[in-house]
């Protein structure tokens, strides 16, 4: 379903494979899942399209709960864990969240924890191709293949590096590009073998107002903005003290 070219992240999700669900932030999922249920208004039976679903935490809590869900990735090594716990109703596809072709099959989408959105920026960026001379966002395609996978009042839920928060609290070895709004990340992740590595992570970061003008570039209508932290998703207006967004938008009827 992908011809795009190699994305940097498959390198990653290729050396973390499982060891990804050791990673604190991962310990939400069904706080974060009870609060999206609420949220999107879902209920046993519906259809949902979970964008860049990494090893499925999230889709397969949703499944759990009886929500059919087909999760997308980029990494077939993150899709071979997600596959491993998978309840019936939940299924799993390569491919690059860029170039998705569904077209009004969801009742709700997702796209969380920068699985997908926010990571077009970076080396990633030199994939989009410009519009006459003014380079595409990054980011956009993204969100109009959410937007075009979604039923006609369907809903998205998104979360994004708040811009805001990275910036306030800049981490040693953290590089922001100000004119990108992209932070470069110096890290070192572990295989499930103990083997670690030195890499680089770039996660682009968002205010509310750039948020809300793609959406509506994407043609979705934001119904809510809100503040949150991983595992600890509520209804807080905008701020400048938890470290993502989470957007709440519609496709029209």
């Amino acid at each position: 379903m992908t011809d795009s070219p190699h994305h940097w992240f498959e390198e990653v999700a290729d050396h973390l494979g499982s060891t990804y669900l050791r990673y604190s932030f991962t310990r939400g999922t069904d706080q974060e899942v009870g609060f999206l249920v609420e949220a999107l208004g879902l209920t046993a039976g519906a259809r949902v399209l979970d964008v860049g679903c990494g090893p499925g935490r999230h889709a397969n809590a949703l499944g759990r709960l009886g929500i059919e869900v087909v999760g997308v990735d980029i990494s077939e090594r993150f899709l071979e864990v997600a596959r491993r716990d998978a309840p019936e109703g939940v299924t799993y596809l390569r491919a690059d969240a860029r170039e998705l072709t569904f077209d009004a099959e969801f009742d709700a989408a997702i796209s969380l924890c920068q699985g997908a959105f926010g990571l077009s920026g970076g080396p990633a960026a030199a994939w989009i191709p410009a519009v006459g001379e003014q380079p595409t966002e990054p980011d956009l395609p993204v969100i109009e293949s959410i937007s075009r996978a979604l039923v006609p009042g369907g809903a998205m839920a998104a979360s994004a590096f708040s811009a805001y928060f990275q910036v306030r609290y800049l981490e040693e070895g953290d590089v922001f590009d100000a004119d990108a709004g992209v932070n470069r990340e110096i890290t070192t992740i572990r295989s499930e073998d103990g083997v670690e590595a030195e890499t680089d992570l770039w996660t682009t970061c968002f205010t509310p107002r750039e948020l809300r003008l793609l959406a509506r570039s994407a043609g979705l209508v934001v119904d809510h903005i809100w503040s949150v932290t991983p595992g600890s998703y509520a209804r807080r207006p905008p701020d400048l003290d938890h470290p993502e967004f989470l957007v709440i938008a519609r496709r029209p009827q």
